[in-house]
């Protein structure tokens, strides 16, 4: 394997290969002043979708960690597009589990979202309850400031955080080319506390961060250290302007099929789970052919049905299996 590699898809943790990657580029560099303390570490939301992770031999496509690693080494976000089902989301998940990066922020987006959703939130009102409650306005407005997921990751902290903004074809078709300013810049102003700045003893405020920690932000604005590894999914419903695309390196995401498959289906139900469930996958496999669309939950759930509710009467492992590895777009007649 290259050694240049950073992140190998090994499914193994393997934390000091972060500390081989080299500085940024010099337009990629920033000068936020790190943070003393780790983010917290991967969560269940991670090892639910990694299972035991542990990958089988060319599992990993050669061309996928070329790059993964080139927006790794340029500071780039990753675009990775594919169809549901691929591992897009997953991808970020298992970067963070194997370089030792921390939980996961999550910013799922949704067609109402906006920009400042993911960089912060003020609670005025819970503000200005508190101070008519107390008869005088508390002093620690950053009580009421939360960083999102994007807030969050532009912290500055020593080692690259991993941020997934997922489905990123669903937003408004404001938000991709608002994300464009935070992306190339690595920072963002908090108009209430750059409002406040120049006060004594106000030029540092503790804020909340999406991990539901308290940082400190000087100034009124959060500027990064290392550029955090920001994977943004898209199922390809629309297309991106063209700003975004040169900002991002992309990548494609067939749905896991052979190794990879064999990969997913051992992490999730142990070592030898893809040779007993042979069967199952090479329904699922050659099913695929016909153009619907089978997310690989679909035979996840196979297998583990088939696991247990069957048992006793092995001749209905076929009929369940063709209940669940069914097309998505199927109609009920």
């Amino acid at each position: 394997m290259d050694d240049w590699l950073i992140y190998r898809g090994v499914g193994a943790p393997d934390p000091d290969r972060i500390r081989r990657l080299p500085p940024p580029p010099p337009w990629r560099a920033f000068s936020g002043e790190p943070l003393p303390d780790p983010p917290p570490p991967v969560d269940s939301s991670s090892t639910r979708r990694l299972g035991a992770r542990v990958e089988a031999p060319g599992a990993q496509d050669a061309e996928a960690l070329e790059l993964i690693n080139a927006a790794l080494y340029l500071r780039r976000p990753l675009l990775v597009t594919g169809e549901p089902g691929s591992g897009k989301s997953t991808l970020a998940h298992s970067v963070a589990y194997e370089l030792g990066l921390g939980r996961v922020l999550q910013w799922p987006v949704v067609s109402r979202t906006e920009l400042k959703d993911g960089l912060y939130t003020y609670d005025a009102i819970g503000r200005l309850h508190d101070a008519q409650l107390a008869e005088r306005q508390s002093d620690d407005i950053g009580r009421y400031i939360r960083l999102g997921p994007l807030g969050t990751a532009l912290l500055p902290y020593e080692r690259p955080r991993v941020l997934l903004i997922d489905e990123l074809d669903k937003s408004d078709i404001d938000l991709p080319n608002d994300l464009l300013n935070v992306v190339e810049e690595g920072e963002f102003a908090l108009p209430e506390l750059e409002r406040m700045a120049d006060r004594p003893g106000q030029d540092e405020v503790r804020v909340l961060t999406d991990d539901g920690r308290r940082v400190p932000v000087r100034d009124g604005r959060v500027r990064c250290a290392a550029f955090p590894f920001v994977v943004m999914t898209s199922n390809g419903e629309r297309d991106f302007p063209a700003p975004l695309l040169r900002r991002c390196i992309h990548l494609h995401l067939d749905p896991p099929r052979d190794e990879r498959l064999a990969a997913m289906v051992q992490a999730h139900f142990g070592a030898g789970a893809d040779e007993r469930n042979l069967d199952l996958i090479g329904r699922f496999t050659r099913e695929d052919g016909d153009g619907e669309l089978r997310p690989t939950d679909q035979l996840l759930n196979a297998i583990y049905l088939t696991q247990h509710a069957v048992r006793a009467e092995p001749g209905r492992r076929d009929e369940v299996a063709e209940l669940l590895i069914r097309p998505l777009d199927i109609r009920q007649r």
